[in-house]
C-alpha cells in the first residue's frame, strides 16, 4: 500500500527513496525533481544542515537527517563550507513550511532546487535510520517526477550505480589550482594544506592562529609540498575509500621523511594511518553528526565532536606499535564503538584525528587541536 505523509495532504506519494536491498520509502519531492544515486547515510545533527550540504566529504552520498524538522532557519551566504552543494540527494522528515532567521536570504527548498539536488520528504526517516543501522550503509536512489517507474525497475537502476567501497573521489572535489588563505593578523607560520575535500572553516581556524595557509590540490606530491618550505603540513577531510589514495599516501610519506610537523583530520587521519603501515576498513554505517563522544587516551578527557566518515583505521588500541617512523599510538578512541579516532607518532611531530575540530557545524570542544599543531611548528622552528 502506498504510504502517505502529512505534508502531501493525503495524495499518493509522488517521490520514492529506493534502497539496493529493495526497501522503499514513499514521500513527496523536496528540492529538485528527477533522479539521483548515491550511498545512503544518515546524519544525527540537529543543526548545521547548510554546512552538511556543502561538505565535500558527502560527495556521492544521499544524506538523511534524523532530526525531524529541517530548514527552520533557511539558508544564508555565510555558512557554506565550499562553493557548491556536494550531497547527491537529501532526505528529510518534515521540511519547515516557513524559514525564519535574520541571516536567511532564501529557503532550503529553493537552495536545493538552485543546486539541482533531488530530495524527498518522507515520514519514514526513523525507520530508514534503524534499517541502515541494522543492514549497513548501501546504495540508494531518489526518484520523482518523470523519473518515476515501477519499483522493480528502480531497484535495478540503484544496483547498477557505483558503490562507495573502492571509489577514488578526492580528486573530484579538490581545488584545481593552489590558492592562499592569509593569516589573520601577524603571520607566524606557513602551512601547506593538501585539499582532499577541505572545508572552508579549516584553513580559517589556522589563519586565526597566525597561519598563512597554502591550499594545494589533491594531486600534490611531496616535492610540491616541500617546495613551499612550510613550517607544517596539513591533510584535510575528503570523500571516498582511503584504500584507493595511494598517491596521497606516497606524498605524506615524503613529508614524514622530511621531518615536517604534520596534522591530519578525517580522510587525512586515514591517509596518515596508511602511511604508518596500517590498514583501513569500511564501517557498517559510519559516524555522521555533531554528538560523538571521543576520549583522549592520554588525559582521559572526553570531548563531544563532529564527524563525517564511513571508513576507519585499524590499529592496536592498547600500548604503542612500531611504524617506519618509530613508535606510534592510538591517541583518541570513540566511546560508542571503540573506533580509532586519533593517531600520534611518539618521537616525531605528527598526529591526526578522525573527527572535525573546525566545528562547522558542531561543538568547539576540540578546537585546541589547532593550537597543538601550532605548538609543534613552534617547537620545530625553535
Amino acid at each position: 500500500m502506498t504510504q502517505r505523509s502529512e505534508r502531501d495532504g493525503g495524495h499518493a506519494a509522488t517521490a520514492v527513496l529506493v534502497l539496493e536491498d529493495g526497501r522503499v520509502f514513499h514521500g513527496t519531492p523536496y528540492g529538485a525533481e528527477g533522479e539521483t544515486f548515491g550511498e545512503m547515510v544518515f546524519n544525527t545533527g540537529m543543526t548545521g544542515y547548510q554546512e552538511t550540504l556543502t561538505d565535500p566529504s558527502y560527495h556521492r552520498q544521499i544524506v538523511a537527517m534524523t532530526a525531524p524538522h529541517i530548514g527552520n532557519t533557511g539558508v544564508n551566504d555565510e555558512d557554506p563550507e565550499s562553493s557548491r552543494v556536494w550531497v547527491a540527494g537529501y532526505v528529510v522528515r518534515e521540511p519547515a513550511r516557513v524559514s525564519s532567521n535574520w541571516r536567511a536570504n532564501r529557503s532550503l527548498d529553493d537552495y536545493l532546487k538552485e543546486h539541482g539536488v533531488v530530495g524527498i520528504a518522507t515520514p519514514g526517516t526513523r525507520a530508514l535510520t534503524r534499517h541502515l543501522r541494522e543492514r549497513g550503509a548501501m546504495r540508494a536512489g531518489i526518484f520523482s517526477g518523470e523519473a518515476l517507474a515501477p519499483v522493480g525497475e528502480l531497484v535495478e537502476r540503484v544496483r547498477r550505480s557505483p558503490a562507495m567501497e573502492g571509489s577514488d573521489l578526492a580528486g573530484q572535489v579538490s581545488a584545481a589550482e593552489p590558492y592562499v588563505i592569509p593569516a589573520l593578523g601577524e603571520k607566524k607560520y606557513t602551512v601547506a594544506a593538501v585539499d582532499l575535500g577541505i572545508k572552508s572553516m579549516t584553513p580559517h581556524r589556522m589563519a586565526e592562529r597566525g597561519c598563512e595557509v597554502h591550499v594545494l590540490p589533491a594531486t600534490a606530491t611531496a616535492e610540491d609540498i616541500l617546495a613551499l618550505d612550510p613550517d607544517g603540513v596539513f591533510f584535510s577531510n575528503g570523500p571516498g575509500d582511503p584504500a584507493t589514495a595511494d598517491d596521497a599516501v606516497t606524498a605524506l610519506r615524503g613529508v614524514l621523511d622530511a621531518g615536517k610537523p604534520f596534522f591530519g583530520i578525517c580522510f587525512g587521519n586515514q591517509i596518515f594511518g596508511r602511511a604508518l603501515g596500517l590498514g583501513t576498513y569500511k564501517l557498517r554505517y559510519g559516524h555522521r553528526g555533531v554528538n560523538q563522544p571521543v576520549q583522549d587516551r592520554r588525559t582521559g578527557k572526553v570531548e563531544i565532536s563532529a564527524h563525517n566518515h564511513g571508513f576507519a583505521v585499524r590499529a592496536p588500541l592498547e600500548g604503542t606499535f612500531e611504524t617506519p617512523y618509530g613508535p606510534a599510538e592510538v591517541s583518541h578512541v570513540n566511546l560508542n564503538d571503540d573506533c580509532v579516532e586519533g593517531l600520534r607518532l611518539i618521537d616525531r611531530p605528527a598526529f591526526s584525528v578522525q573527527y572535525h575540530p573546525e566545528a562547522a557545524a558542531g561543538p568547539h570542544d576540540s578546537a585546541s587541536l589547532f593550537d597543538d599543531f601550532c605548538r609543534l611548528m613552534e617547537e620545530k622552528g625553535a
